[in-house]
This record gives C-alpha cells, structure tokens and sequence, in this order.
C-alpha cells in the first residue's frame, strides 16, 4: 500500500506539474486577450457616450436656439404692448433700461417708420438705420411688409462685432418698431460643450490613455487629450490614414515613440481613438501570473500529500457505506436512515439526503393541499434549512417576473429567495389578504411553515385584480375629464372629513364654466367637450400642497384643497384661479379660439364641519360671482388668433 500510494503521489505531481506550465501559458494568453477586449469594451462604450453626448448637445443647441428665439421675439412684443399704451416712456432712457432689466434684455431700440434708430436704451446707436450694416440690413423689408416678425440668427451686432441675437415688430398701431437684442450666453455655453478636445477631458478616467480625433479625408487631428498635437497630421503621431478601421477590434502601432494598443471608430466625418500604452494596458499580467504559479504549486504540494491519504482513510469507505444505504432506499427501503460520520463531509450529505427523503414522503400532503386551495395554473416552492437550494415548480419563474437567470440565482440559495419573498411581502393590496404588488403584477401568496423549512403557494392575480380596479374606476372617475365624478367625491370627501386633524388648513370650491350653452349651441358639443376639458386640465395643474378634483356634472367642478400650513399660502393658492384664465384662450378648432372663463367660490373649512354644507356655501359664493360677472359681459369674444 505505501509503494502504491508513493506511485499515486508521483505520478499527481508529474502530472499537476505539466498541467500548471500549461495553464500558465493559457492564462497569459487569456489575459492578454482579456485586457484587449476590457479595452475595446472600454473605448467602445466611452465612444458610445461621446457619440450620445455629442448628439445630445445638438439637440439641445437646438432647443436653446429656438427657445432663445422665441423668447427674444415674446419681449419685443411684450416691450412694444408696454410702449404702445406708455408712449412717453420712449423720452426717459432710465425707463426703458427698467423695462429691459424687467424683461431681461440687454439692449432696446426703437425704430421710426424710415427704419432709423431714434430711442432706446443705447443712445450711442441712435441714428443708425437699416442700412448701417450687414446685421441690419437684415431687419429692411419691415419697412415694406409691417405684418413681418422677424428674429434673427445670432450674428455679431454692428456696432461692437459682439455676438447677439435680436428680434423685431412693429406695434400694433404701425408707429414704430421694436427691436430687442439679447446676448445668448446660453447658447455659447452649450456650443461650448461641442468642442471635441473638453469631451475627451471628460471621459477620460485613465491618465495613461489618450483619446484622439482625427479627420477621416485630410488625416488632421481635429481633438486630443494631449492639446500639443491638435492641429498635425496624424503621421507626426505614428499613424497611418489607411490603418485605421471603423472596427470594434483594436491594433497595435508605435505612437509617439511608445508602442501602444489603439481603438478606433468613425463619428461623423472623424476618426474617434483610444490609445493606450502596452505598459499600461499590460501591466497586472506579470505580477498576476507569478501569483498564480505560485499558488498552483503550493497547491499541488499540498494536494499530492492530502489527498492520497484522505482517500484511503476516509473516501473510499464512506463512499461504500453510502452506496450501500442508497441502494437499498431505492430498491424501496424508505425506512432506512443514512448515517455516515467518517467526516464532516459525508455526515453533511446523510443529513441532506435524509432530508431530501423525508421531503419527498411529504409530497403527497403537501400537493392535496395545493389542488384544494385553486383549480388554476399555479406556483409551487419548498425550502429548508437543511437544503440550500429552493425547489420550485415550472410557473414560479413566470407569475414571480423572473428572467432565466434570476430564477437560477434565487434557486441557488434559499436565504437569498427568502428576502425576495419579504420584499414581495412589502407591497400588500389594500382590502385583499395575502394579495402583493409586483412590477404593476398583482400575486396571491400563501405558505406552510413548520420546523425546519416552508412550503409555498402562488398565484398571478393580476387579471382578476386590474378588471376590479377597472370596474371602481369606471365607477368613480368622469370619463370625459378624468377626473372625480360625484360618487367618487362623495367616496373620497367621506374618508378625508373622518380624519379632519390631517386637513389643517383648506378649501371647498365650486367651479362652474361661463357660457358652456353659448359655445355647445355656437360650435357644437364636442367644441363644448373641449371647453370644459382645457378646463379640468388647467384647474387641476396649479401648484397645491393636496387636492381633490371632480366633475359634478354639466359644467360644474369642485375641488378641494387641503393640508396648508396657514390661511395666507391657501389664499395665495387660491388667487391664482382667477390668474389662469388671463392667457389660457382654448382653441375650439383650427379657426376659433374663444377666452377661458369660468365663475367659482370657495369656502375656508374648520373643524367638525359637513362639508355637504360647505360645499352649499361655496356653490352659493359662485353664483354670486357668475351674476356680477354677467352683468359685465355681453358675450362670448372671439378671435382667429389666441389672446
């Protein structure tokens, strides 16, 4: 035996020996092939970024260039309404320069009807006319056409070469023109963001690499982290034009005198790199390799002792015993008990195969109860804590969202499928037991827990629970607006006005839309339906601490603001629903757009008061609003324009 055991222990070292030269040549190779592939999904994912960067920074030159220019031509209107209806303020350049800083413009000018420069906040460009420049001259044809708008492109002006972007109209009266200019600071700033060279500064995390962009026809270096070759030709680096491939894979070459690993890809009309030194790219390979031989040797030296003689003395026999004792259980000796001890080992594997035994005597029980609780396809799982792994069946994976791997994850460890289950536990449906919310999915969930593991029971309800939720809210919501209807107010009233020490401050307000009946027999019903739509939506968009909308009916609302920390902030609140209706015009259709009134009143609440009484208060404060507000109307204006 102990000749055969020196055999054994030579003939594993001769062979760990051969196996570890092996495996040390394999593992250098994987990791250089490693590094190279962390080192492409690197680049590529940073050329990636870049390449969204870039795309978004467009867009959002492109929305900060025409936000700008709707913006400059709003004030010019804005600017040319105030002076209209002011007309001496066009003496007082201090009370221009105040409408200026008030409309946050830097400059205002105001043109006569020959298009010379004759007030504003400048006077050194006072004379100047549509012909003093390039940038003016683009402003001439309003002297011929006074329905023209016009904003321009952002241009040096004429008299610094400063960049500014200005907008012009005449007034509504034709006397004048209005011209605003506004510095675009914004706009530089995102131009700004473009510029290759600062989003290489960005996406650089490694100092070692550098990043280059380079002009895919003429070869220049457009971008570099290293700001001293912008400007050359890609060939003072080291490279190549016809090296260079749109390909994720990258290539050696010596740059800059270093020999370097290089990526590239093609953005647009540039060539985007990144090039690292092999120094860098290579460097944790000869220490991790050294490591790594040592480690397998002290391995191997232990193991070529060890295991020889844990064998004999300890697998060998257990294994035997084991054998025995499973054959007889599977020839169906359910009452045999296997009870190894020769090492932690094998007592570990007779307590996990006992277990597993007595799991499956209990099968039975455990599936009646299943079949009797639900006829429909359902989930089944079992763990312990004798038994790591969880057994679940096919349908666990589908009602619990769980994709291939997850599934495989949580099966592995039951502590780990546990806290899944606590976590699913954290999300209970209101008024249904057992009942959990998962990713908009709704689960039935039951378990059988005894002394040592838990058997569970799950179902997808989400069929049955969406149909319920559907039938309330068809129930209680008004399907035109969206909001509330009367049952549903009702409903929701009843609950808050239980609890009134959580309303603090509040307000109960009836809203009834003026001259519904005019537009419905003027344009129709469905042009009413958009009245009181644009309604519901502007009413319930202000900014409130907690609120509750609904439609009565016809076109009457209520809502019902709540938890303010004083009677001031709820006063505020409510006076902007009189401001609303000033710039809110509703479009009936192409044509038409008719102003947005509506009539409302409201009442304070207090404790321990109805609010059905409230709400008669309120309903009576509105009519006395609608009455004074008919008095001074005599109809509905309208306009091809909104107002």
């Amino acid at each position: 035996m102990k000749t055969l055991q020196k055999i054994i222990s030579q003939y594993m070292r001769h062979v760990t020996y051969l196996l570890i030269a092996i495996i040390l040549v394999i593992i250098v190779y994987i990791q250089i092939a490693n590094e190279q592939r962390q080192a492409c999904e690197n680049a590529t994912r940073t050329f990636y970024q870049i390449e969204q960067v870039l795309n978004q920074n467009q867009e959002e030159l492109a929305e900060v260039r025409e936000a700008y220019s709707k913006t400059c031509l709003h004030n010019a209107e804005a600017i040319a309404y105030i002076i209209q209806n002011e007309p001496s303020i066009l003496g007082s350049i201090g009370g221009l320069k105040k409408i200026a800083q008030f409309m946050e413009v830097d400059e205002i000018h105001i043109f006569d009807k020959t298009g010379r420069i004759y007030a504003g906040t400048h006077p050194e460009y006072y004379d100047y006319t549509f012909d003093s420049g390039e940038q003016m001259s683009f402003f001439k044809p309003m002297l011929e056409d006074h329905s023209l708008k016009l904003v321009q492109d952002i241009t040096p002006n004429t008299a610094e070469a400063k960049l500014m972007q200005y907008s012009a109209l005449w007034s509504k009266n034709d006397d004048f023109i209005v011209q605003v200019g506004m510095e675009p600071v914004r706009v530089m700033n995102v131009s700004a963001k473009n510029e290759l060279s600062f989003l290489f500064s960005l996406f650089r995390v490694n100092l070692e690499a550098g990043y280059y962009a380079i002009h895919s026809e003429t070869g220049e270096i457009v971008g570099s982290t290293d700001l001293t070759c912008v400007g050359k030709n890609l060939t003072e680096i080291g490279l190549k034009l016809d090296e260079i491939t749109d390909d994720e894979k990258g290539f050696h070459a010596v740059i800059n005198g270093e020999h370097s690993y290089c990526i590239f890809t093609k953005i647009g009309l540039n060539y985007i790199g990144r090039i690292i030194p092999n120094r860098v790219l290579y460097q944790r390979i000869p220490w991790s390799t050294f490591m790594l031989a040592v480690c397998l040797i002290m391995i191997t030296l232990i193991l070529s002792y060890a295991v020889t003689g844990y064998m004999n003395k300890y697998v060998v026999g257990g294994i035997h015993s084991i054998n025995e004792r499973l054959y007889r259980i599977a020839q169906g000796n359910l009452d045999e008990m296997v009870d190894i001890h020769t090492s932690v080992e094998f007592s570990e594997l007779s307590s996990y195969i006992n277990t597993m035994k007595k799991s499956l005597l209990d099968n039975n029980k455990k599936m009646s109860y299943v079949l009797s609780k639900t006829k429909m396809y359902i989930g089944v799982y079992e763990y312990n804590q004798h038994m790591k792994r969880v057994r679940f069946t096919e349908y666990v994976p589908q009602i619990l969202l769980l994709d291939h791997k997850e599934a495989a994850r949580l099966s592995s460890d039951y502590l780990m499928f546990k806290e899944f289950i606590d976590n699913l536990r954290q999300n209970p449906i209101a008024n249904d037991s057992g009942v959990f919310e998962l990713k908009d999915h709704y689960v039935k969930l039951e378990e059988i827990t005894d002394n040592s593991g838990v058997f569970g029971v799950i179902i997808d309800v989400t069929k049955e629970i969406c149909e319920r939720r559907k039938m309330e809210a068809e129930r209680d919501i008004d399907l035109l607006t969206g909001l509330y209807n009367r049952r549903g107010l009702e409903m929701k009233l009843t609950s808050l006005f239980n609890n009134p020490d959580e309303l603090a401050h509040s307000a109960l307000i009836m809203i009834d839309a003026d001259n519904l009946k005019t537009i419905n027999d003027t344009y129709g019903h469905e042009a009413g339906d958009v009245y009181l739509k644009k309604i519901a939506r502007l009413i319930t968009s202000i900014d409130v601490k907690k609120s509750v909308s609904a439609r009565l009916g016809g076109d009457e609302f209520v809502l019902f603001w709540y938890q303010y920390d004083n009677e001031k902030d709820l006063l505020n609140a409510l006076s902007m629903l009189e401001n609303i209706q000033e710039h809110n015009p509703v479009p009936l259709n192409d044509r038409v757009y008719v102003p947005l009134r509506f009539s409302f009143g409201y009442c304070l609440t207090a404790k321990n008061m109805d609010y059905h009484r409230l709400l008669k208060e309120a309903d009576k404060r509105m009519y006395q609003q609608k009455r004074k507000r008919k008095a001074s109307a005599s109809g509905i204006p309208q306009s091809s324009e909104p107002t």
